[in-house]
């Protein structure tokens, strides 16, 4: 039973497709190395800590770094565990269900990093939730406002900043160290999707980048990875156009995407952002048929080459209601990894589907489906941040 005050919320972005919860042949070896994140913030500079070379890396050890898992309860399985021991996990998302109190989360996350201890990838690993603040929380404590009360707030930038500070006391306390926030989506009308739960600080694009510069700033100064999300944005969505649940497509022109919904990327990653979250709507002004976690016109064209961005994306849920026409969920992550997208998160809550990934991946891997050297690029973007955080 979760010991939270207020209502973690289904909502796109979470990384969650479940029902509601209350908050509370051995292949060919493979050496990897890890370069220097050109986005870190100056005081998590991951390029400040010491690099140290790899051991040689197996395909399933190779594609399980990139691989999020998940599970249910307060206590970690064993299959998790000897995952991670084995080298085949990049990190492990928590929900509101995992936080029986603070004291048994911290113990979960010390036989997650022990095993992890074990591991032949010597970097921690990304201990993430989603901590947006308001009602979209998986942890009681700060954020307690939401994002959209920050923007209203008298003075908004040191609101944001404060609650930035704050969210990283509360998840470091509990031995996290990934932050699936701020939400960098521009809202159009009250009550709209991402107005719906104060999940936007604002319609103006210009006031989203500056106070969710604010956050991440002081989020990452306290020791945890910031998440910028739903590139390209979910502002244009109406109120139920819920990618958790069905597919939404966004019929929004490029250039007000551009101009508009894009726009506080830019900021957010000269702020220091490490990691991009894409959507999964369909946005047929960039691409007409593919979700932008699909799309390597929305990955690489958009997201990287427009924009810039050259750290770590990061799909939303592969259990969304939005990809059931792309296979099985762990089809869905090749999809995703063949885009581009470079960290995949299993959300069903249990480590099969995170163990069915590795394999799929391994298997593409070998057989030439799936290139390795943008695996390569991909792991080395994600140890980095492990490395920094």
């Amino acid at each position: 039973m979760s010991i939270c005050t207020t209502v973690a919320l289904l909502v796109a972005g979470c990384g969650n497709t479940s029902t509601p919860e209350p908050v509370p042949p051995p292949a060919a070896p493979q050496t990897t190395s890890v370069t220097r994140a050109p986005n870190a913030d100056p005081g998590t500079d991951p390029g400040r800590a010491p690099v140290a070379p790899l051991p040689r890396l197996t395909l399933r050890q190779l594609a399980g770094q990139r691989v999020i898992y998940s599970y249910k309860g307060a206590t970690p399985p064993a299959s998790l565990l000897e995952a991670i021991r084995r080298g085949e996990a990049a990190g492990v998302i928590f929900f509101a269900g995992n936080v029986r109190s603070r004291a048994k989360l911290r113990a979960a996350v010390a036989k997650i990093k022990k095993a992890n201890s074990e591991s032949p990838v010597k970097a921690p690993l990304l201990l993430m939730t989603d901590q947006e603040g308001g009602p979209v929380r998986r942890l009681p404590g700060a954020p307690f406002q939401s994002a959209r009360q920050m923007g209203a707030s008298a003075n908004p930038a040191a609101t944001a900043a404060k609650a930035g500070r704050d969210t990283a006391a509360n998840l470091r306390g509990v031995g996290l160290n990934v932050n699936l926030a701020p939400v960098l989506d521009v809202y159009r009308k009250k009550g709209d999707f991402a107005d719906r739960f104060g999940r936007s600080f604002s319609k103006d694009p210009k006031k989203v980048a500056a106070l969710a510069s604010a956050f991440l700033k002081a989020q990452q100064k306290g020791g945890v990875a910031a998440t910028v999300k739903h590139f390209p944005g979910l502002g244009p969505a109406p109120t139920k156009a819920n990618t958790d649940l069905r597919k939404v497509v966004l019929k929004t022109p490029a250039a007000v995407l551009r101009s508009v919904d894009e726009s506080p990327y830019g900021p957010a990653i000269a702020a220091g952002a490490p990691m991009v979250m894409l959507s999964w709507a369909v946005y047929p002004a960039l691409d007409k048929t593919r979700p932008a976690g699909l799309s390597q016109k929305i990955i690489s064209g958009e997201l990287r080459g427009r924009v810039g961005f050259k750290g770590v994306t990061i799909t939303d849920a592969l259990e969304a209601g939005a990809l059931k026409k792309f296979g099985s969920v762990a089809t869905r992550g090749l999809l995703a990894a063949g885009a581009g997208m470079d960290l995949l998160l299993f959300s069903a809550q249990n480590p099969a589907a995170g163990l069915s990934g590795v394999t799929v991946l391994a298997k593409a891997l070998q057989e030439g489906k799936l290139d390795k050297k943008r695996t390569e690029s991909a792991v080395r973007r994600i140890l980095t941040v492990r490395r920094a955080y």
